[in-house]
């Protein structure tokens, strides 16, 4: 990528600044700054030397942009004839940072060589260096994530937070954000490098899942990170983070970079940013801002094999690790596992009853959701949930039938949000033909988002769902036919530990509002005290068996006083 002297002609070997380190010193003493910060050093260092594909996450505030931006400068210093590509999430960012570099050529006199001529391009949408070839592509060109990238040629693509909330707060969002950078490797020319500079603002964050495509990540943090929090940045944070630590244990909890922020700064950050913005703003940790962001988690569920008639009188949950369920396709974040039950009693009793809900595919669906919970002294039970394909085509209703059957539902209800009403009457001459039961239709005026989260959480931040392991093990082999980003979109579990109170926050939610559905039609039930029950129960037994007793006792009074009847005689039990 560069040539065998910089643009001034000095011999690399020769140029002291040619270690870009020494040029943002000169950089930062013409802009009247303090020298840079170690962190700032380290910055610039794995900007010379990291990865083709890297991305850099540093706290808010240690001025990655403008040492981006001073490496833009000097990428030009060391080859002129270089085309670099400038992303922002906004065209107004983007240009912002073209502008500040074009002033660094403008005013220094180390870089006058490079200020355009008259005949080049000198704006802040693009500029050209003196030295640069004539080219379509200018030397410099900015452009914000949503406008024209198609037609672009960059040797580097710098992307400057192309990830904000405006742009990422759902999954559509994500989705479509996703597949804008894709474009930057049509862009991009042989052997170029490509630059991300963000913060992430969630565990679904796009910095997150460019790894899988090849990405180098290092993460600079405003604290020295605890043993937790270094578990969790794993091989991404910084080896100047981490040389310290290991060089002084002492250091948790202390700033990365004092001449900075200094502790009295962070803590007044953290004050005013509140412990999960700080977090995710200043560590660079996304846990915490996920436990508030989501808050269904597939920990706080029980798991276990459910019979279809009966279940136990009683289970009871526990965090502890020994009860992890590992052998099941797990979805979840990182950290989130399923639990089976501490305590299970051994009395099994039949479920007081049996709801199937359907969410029928309507306008922009492709699958209909269904569940069938059952409930027991306070407890749901989830013996099925799932998506069928096939819209109301007869197959598709006849599958539908047929768990209602399996299943021995007391009662069928439907959204009738979609199709007026349409569903019920095509599904009902199936549905009798099957398994002859109530059906009812329900309609929601609530946002979708908040009425299964208001549903749900309660339920299982109390461990009062129990799913079946068959549902989980279905859920997941179901959509292994897909390809694999949409593979997960259609999963329960998934769509479960992926909802945030956003609208629109998930591309397919079917299933999850099939579930979702259904327990809210026991949550009235849901108030009944599983112990209270279980009272009531053995009152109910002890009372029979003093009937018993008492019947037994008259009995044999007759036969000592000579008065009992043949048939009573037949009849006695001892």
């Amino acid at each position: 990528m560069f040539k065998a002297t910089t643009s001034l002609g000095i011999p690399i070997a020769n140029d002291p600044l040619s270690d870009f380190r020494k040029f943002l010193f000169v950089i930062w003493k013409h802009l009247n700054l303090p020298d840079p910060t170690p962190v700032q050093y380290d910055i610039a260092y794995n900007l010379q030397h990291g990865d083709k594909r890297m991305i850099i996450q540093a706290f808010r505030g240690v001025g990655k942009s403008w040492v981006t931006s001073a490496y833009v400068v000097w990428l030009l210093y060391m080859n002129p004839q270089l085309n670099i590509l400038v992303v922002s999430a906004s065209k107004s960012r983007s240009d912002d940072f073209t502008t500040f570099t074009l002033r660094l050529i403008s005013e220094m006199d180390i870089l006058a060589h490079l200020r355009p001529k008259t005949d080049q391009r000198q704006s802040k949408i693009s500029f050209d260096v003196a030295p640069a070839a004539a080219s379509h592509a200018p030397s410099v060109k900015s452009v914000g994530i949503s406008g024209q990238l198609v037609g672009s040629r960059a040797d580097v693509i710098v992307a400057d937070d192309i990830e904000v909330p405006n742009n990422s707060m759902t999954q559509g969002m994500r989705d479509k954000l996703s597949e804008a950078v894709k474009e930057f490797d049509a862009i991009l020319k042989p052997d170029g490098r490509i630059i991300y500079l963000g913060t992430p603002q969630n565990q679904e964050s796009l910095y997150n899942k460019l790894p899988d495509r090849g990405y180098k990540v290092s993460i600079w943090p405003a604290r020295y990170p605890n043993t937790d929090q270094t578990v969790g940045y794993g091989s991404k944070l910084a080896r100047l983070i981490s040389n310290a630590m290991a060089a002084n244990d002492l250091l948790v909890g202390e700033p990365t970079d004092p001449a900075r922020f200094s502790e009295f700064d962070l803590l007044e950050r953290e004050a005013s940013y509140g412990r999960s913005g700080f977090a995710l703003q200043f560590m660079l940790d996304t846990r915490l801002s996920d436990a508030e962001r989501y808050p269904l988690k597939v920990s706080d569920l029980i798991v276990m094999d459910i019979p279809t008639q009966e279940a136990p009188e009683k289970v009871s949950w526990s965090s502890d690790s020994q009860y992890i369920v590992e052998e099941l396709p797990n979805v979840a974040f990182n950290g989130d596992h399923y639990h089976k039950p501490m305590f299970m009693s051994s009395e099994f009793v039949e479920y007081t009853g049996s709801v199937m809900s359907i969410d029928p595919s309507g306008r922009g669906k492709d699958e209909t959701g269904y569940a069938v919970v059952k409930m027991l002294n306070g407890y749901l039970y989830v013996r099925r949930c799932g998506g069928i394909a096939g819209g109301y085509s007869e197959e598709a209703l006849q599958k539908l039938a047929i768990i209602a059957k399996e299943e021995q539902v007391n009662e069928i209800i439907v959204e009738s949000n979609f199709g007026d009403g349409m569903f019920n009457q095509l599904f009902m001459p199936v549905l009798n033909r099957v398994h002859s039961v109530t059906m009812s239709e329900v309609r929601h005026n609530k946002q979708k988002e908040r009425r299964i989260i208001d549903v749900l959480e309660p339920v299982m931040n109390q461990h009062r769902l129990v799913m079946d392991k068959k549902v989980i093990q279905k859920d997941f082999d179901s959509c292994q036919h897909l390809p694999p980003e949409q593979a997960l979109r259609y999963q329960l579990m998934y769509q479960m530990t992926r909802l945030t109170a956003d609208r629109g926050a998930l591309t397919n939610d079917d299933r999850l509002d099939a579930l979702a559905m259904a327990c809210q039609y026991w949550v009235d039930a849901m108030a009944q005290d599983v112990e209270q029950r279980m009272g009531v129960r053995k009152e109910e037994l002890m009372a029979a068996e003093m009937n018993r007793l008492r019947e037994q006792a008259s009995m044999g009074f007759a036969i000592i006083t000579g008065h009992q009847s043949e048939k009573t005689t037949n009849n006695l039990r001892w």
